[in-house]
């Protein structure tokens, strides 16, 4: 290798515009002629990325115009076709196809499979998914093995008996598996990605020679960490005119800090370490090569505070020799509370950079927050193309299918069908206006009534004349992929060739975005010979996330040229006015030095594999060259989800170096984005609601209310205004949960018919008729077998006593009434009537009579009962004393009693009124009949008296409360100040 054909451009200094530079001014061409509109043809540039190679073309054609040709600029690896044919030797074969991604994960799943079955290294067997995973994880390991160039045999260097058992035996998977898929390639005359990528440098490097000859040629940008590309590296290096112009290489390295980089058991995750083993690789040393860019405090600051930690005792002296303010100008820190934040704030800087004419590119590990910022980007008319593309699985075409897989997996449930219809591109052939008007009233119809299961209980709702074909064609479609669930195994071609009939049958002839990239997914992996392992068909939302990893769709939408969304390898060599970078947290940027789940961080350094602290340290170069912008923003997040979140660890070494004082100027540069972000959605200082007190005119207020709404009356007459007066009543959520309300239904239900069937408590059948009427009132559950069973189980407990209590009591019982309805008409209250359901009227022995009532929910507090805060029970009294059921002459009552019936070992409860002490029974009845009249008087029957909210609130204390129907409507949380208030 020539002694003068080592560069490198420093961080600082913009990579391209400085190799444009150095090539027009002759620096890096020698003696090679600069005249004529012909000279730059000849010259050869070799540069890592696509989009390197346009930006440098740009550069010339910038300084340039059209006076002379380009010169030619490649990329290393070059394109199979265009540069095959032509190198030596030119009798050589063709190289086989390589085998893609998918059709690897495909065969090595088999693999895994039959490991996960035999071995016992796995707590809990894999699940279908899983194994997915892990064969993209062994392909993985193969591709370390072919880009390192390290044979498989390397592994029987390592002792068996100095590992772990579960290590053993992966041990011995690993010796077979690294031997099959080469041997399975050759049967199907095929070869590995890698190994095709590898054996084209390598013909670049031999041929490199013949084909540039001593025309100037320069490979630039390059770090050199696959093996085959430091070979093509040395080969130009030793050209004639070969130069070789790397990255940001830190030429103040001693040759002593050399070798301690090269040698060291913990350097790997160091920004230089790449470079130093390169030039390893190239025999030469860092004095060896020059620096084109100059020198700056930026780059010598960065530098410095990323040293290895055994040097960072030296710092106090760095720190001493660098303007760190200086080195800090342009650079501002952007700590954001949380990753929303941190979007918008970043949105905000991009858009008043381009609003100056200056061009911003923004660096993001984290594809989640990647399109975050591009949404927050097109929420100001900022249309960003994301180069690292959207994973097929979450575009628009991914969603419609984990939707329909939904739908599959969980039989028709109601939020999975509402939202599939809801979905735009869903028509089924059928027009989607009329696709949304039906869907519309379905889903009033679910929220109202529980469906039974599957399409059967959707049809058993279809009271409409046009929902039954909306139905039968969802049912259609839905065909192929519910089919696939009841079969025992599939295998993935199947699940995509049933997957995309149904999408097509769903959408008709609409345009989705990602459908033709899921068409073609679905193609290959159904043209494939092999199609994989067989699966059971569950959980296949997260096994259709594992077959599409990897595969992405483009932004349809034309990319602008002053702004872009890069991932590292895009964003290399790239310097646009404002380098913003973002999701600088830890274990983010750099990630997690995880070593897989097939070979252990010792056992890769043992077999000659880079541990995985590599990828650290090229993440950390990625960050340096970032860091070397003129203007850069550095984000991170305070929180993500509902975690704490630390800044990188290379921002926090960055801090300790620069001091707190300089880190708080750098962070009150990034408060200005932040605030902004802030102030965007401000709409000013809340004004909190006042206590809403409505006062309708009297003749609109009801003259009829059930005794279960007297509570509400007596303490937020607001609630009887907005049920009443509003017409206001609460729709269910859809999809909600049987409620402790639906349950109580049921069972009052069980109870009432019980009774009305007039069953002997002391005959062995009493129990199983019992039960039979409980499965008869919980079939409305068969859509959701597993509660259904769970609640038939926990009422059997509670038929047994509630049987045992009936015998107790039935010598001193009559006649038992069971949810018997009365109404009281009262004609001094402008004819008021008041409506009642008891749960249970008994007439007893002495005349009297005994009230129970079923609680499946809380039973009212002895304070509330003592205040006449819950007077349901005593008001069915009243009404039983004016004779107003039908089949039970006037009455006093004896007794009160509340029944709860539980879930829990305490599931049947008896608990009677509480009076207040000295007072008797028909006392109270006659004292809540006559607040009744009161209320009723007061807030129903005479204008001027406001129907307020929570004028009586109940306080919890310790207690769970729970929101009113209204709350939301009264704005309660604004204007109420007690702790834990709740209305009934």
């Amino acid at each position: 290798m020539r002694r003068d054909s080592l560069f490198t451009i420093a961080p600082h200094a913009p990579f391209l515009a400085t190799l444009a530079e150095r090539v027009l001014d002759g620096r890096l061409l020698g003696d090679w002629p600069r005249h004529g509109a012909f000279w730059l043809s000849d010259i050869t540039i070799i540069l890592p990325t696509r989009r390197a190679r346009f930006v440098l073309a740009e550069e010339f054609a910038r300084r340039l115009g059209g006076t002379v040709l380009l010169p030619d600029i490649r990329t290393f690896g070059g394109e199979v076709a265009d540069e095959e044919p032509f190198l030596p030797p030119f009798d050589a074969p063709a190289s086989k196809p390589a085998a893609s991604l998918l059709e690897r994960r495909l065969t090595l799943s088999h693999l895994v499979r039959l490991f996960a079955e035999r071995a016992e290294s796995f707590a809990t067997p894999p699940n279908p998914a899983e194994i997915f995973w892990l064969a993209d994880s062994l392909g993985e390991v193969m591709d370390d093995f072919t880009i390192a160039g390290i044979a498989t045999e390397k592994l029987k260097e390592l002792v068996p008996e100095e590992l772990a058992d579960n290590w053993q035996k992966v041990l011995e998977f690993l010796d077979v598996a690294l031997k099959a898929w080469p041997a399975i390639l050759a049967e199907r005359g095929r070869i590995d990605a890698a190994t095709a990528r590898n054996e084209r440098l390598l013909r670049q490097a031999g041929a490199a020679s013949f084909v540039y000859g001593d025309r100037p040629v320069i490979a630039a940008g390059s770090t050199g960490s696959i093996p085959a590309t430091a070979a093509l590296l040395k080969a130009v290096a030793a050209l004639p005119r070969g130069v070789v112009v790397l990255p940001g290489l830190d030429t103040s390295f001693t040759p002593d800090r050399h070798d301690r980089m090269i040698n060291g058991e913990t350097t790997q995750g160091h920004p230089q370490y790449g470079l130093m083993k390169l030039l390893r690789s190239l025999e030469a040393g860092v004095g060896e090569v020059v620096e084109l860019g100059g020198e700056t405090p930026r780059t010598a600051l960065v530098q410095a505070a990323l040293a290895p930690a055994s040097e960072t005792p030296a710092w106090p002296i760095l720190r001493a020799d660098i303007p760190v303010s200086r080195a800090l100008e342009g650079v501002s820190i952007l700590a954001a509370r949380n990753a929303d934040v941190e979007a918008r704030a970043i949105a905000l800087a991009a858009r008043a950079t381009l609003a100056e004419k200056k061009t911003v590119g923004i660096v993001a590990r984290d594809q989640t927050l990647a399109r975050r910022i591009a949404a927050e980007l097109n929420r100001h008319g900022v249309v960003v193309d994301d180069a690292a593309g959207t994973p097929l699985f979450q575009s628009a075409a991914g969603r419609l299918a984990r939707q329909v897989l939904a739908i599959a997996t969980d039989d028709y449930a109601p939020v999975d069908i509402i939202s599939l219809l809801r979905n735009a591109a869903v028509s089924l052939g059928l027009d989607r206006f009329l696709v949304r008007r039906l869907t519309d009233h379905l889903d009033l119809r679910l929220r109202s009534e529980r469906p039974g299961a599957g399409i059967a209980g959707l049809r058993g709702l279809s009271d409409h004349a046009e929902l039954p074909e909306l139905l039968d064609r969802l049912d259609a479609a839905m065909a192929p992929i519910v089919t696939l669930r009841t079969r025992e195994r599939i295998t993935a071609p199947e699940l995509a060739s049933a997957l995309l009939t149904t999408l097509d049958a769903l959408i008709a002839e609409a345009e989705l975005p990602g459908m033709a990239e899921l068409r073609r997914w679905a193609e290959e992996l159904v043209a494939l010979d092999q199609g994989g392992t067989a699966f059971q068909p569950f959980d296949l939302e997260a096994v259709l996330e594992a077959l599409l990893t990897g595969t992405k769709t483009q932004n349809p939408v034309p990319a602008r040229d002053d702004i872009h969304i890069w991932g590292e390898l895009e964003a290399r060599l790239m310097n646009p006015d404002l380098m913003i970078l973002a999701g600088m947290n830890e274990d983010i940027w750099p990630p997690v030095a995880d070593p897989g789940p097939w070979l252990s961080r010792g056992m890769r350094i043992g077999i000659g594999l880079e541990p995985p602290e590599r990828r650290q340290g090229q993440a950390a170069h990625d960050f340096v060259m970032a860091a070397g912008n003129a203007e850069v923003i550095i984000a991170y997040a305070e929180r993500i989800g509902t975690s704490p979140a630390l800044p990188s660890p290379l921002l926090q070494r960055l801090y300790a170096f620069i001091g707190e004082s300089e880190a708080k100027l750098a962070r009150a540069r990034g408060m200005r984005w932040l605030a902004q972000a802030d102030a965007i959605d401000h709409a000013g200082v809340p004004r909190p609601a006042d206590r809403p007190a409505p006062n309708p005119p009297a003749r609109i207020r009801p003259r009829r209310l059930s005794i279960t709404e007297i509570e509400p009356l007596m303490r937020s007459p607001y609630d009887i205004y907005a049920r009443h007066v509003l017409a206001l009543k609460r729709i269910e959520p859809l999809g909600t949960e049987p409620s402790a309300r639906e349950r109580g239904t049921m069972i009052h239900g069980v109870f009432e018919k019980f009774v009305h069937a007039g069953l002997d408590l002391e005959l062995p059948e009493a129990l199983p008729e019992m039960m039979e009427m409980a499965r008869d009132a919980f079939a409305g559950l068969d859509a959701i077998k597993e509660r259904r069973d769970i609640w038939l189980k926990r009422f059997e407990r509670a038929a047994r006593q509630f049987l045992d209590y009936e015998r107790r009591r039935d010598a001193e019982i009559v006649e038992r009434h069971a949810e018997t309805k009365g109404e009281w008409l009262f004609p001094a209250l402008d004819n008021f009537v008041l409506v009642g359901k008891a749960d249970r009227l008994d007439l007893k022995r002495d005349g009297t009579l005994e009230i129970i009532d079923f609680k499946t929910g809380g039973v009212p507090q002895p304070k509330d009962m003592t205040a006449f805060d819950a007077p349901q029970l005593l008001l069915e009294a009243a009404m039983a004393r004016a004779g107003v059921f039908p089949g039970i002459s006037p009455r006093d009552s004896s007794a009160l009693t509340y029944i709860k019936i539980g879930l829990g070992p305490a599931a049947f409860q008896i608990k009677p009124f509480k009076l207040i002490k000295g007072m008797s029974l028909m006392a109270a009845v006659g004292e809540i009949e006559r607040r009744l009249q009161r209320h009723v008087e007061a807030f129903l029957l005479v204008d001027g008296l406001p129907m307020a909210a929570r004028i009586r609130p109940r306080v919890e204390t310790g207690r769970k409360s729970y929101p009113g129907p209204y709350d939301h409507l009264a704005r309660t949380d604004e204007w109420t100040l007690t702790a834990g208030v709740d209305d009934p």
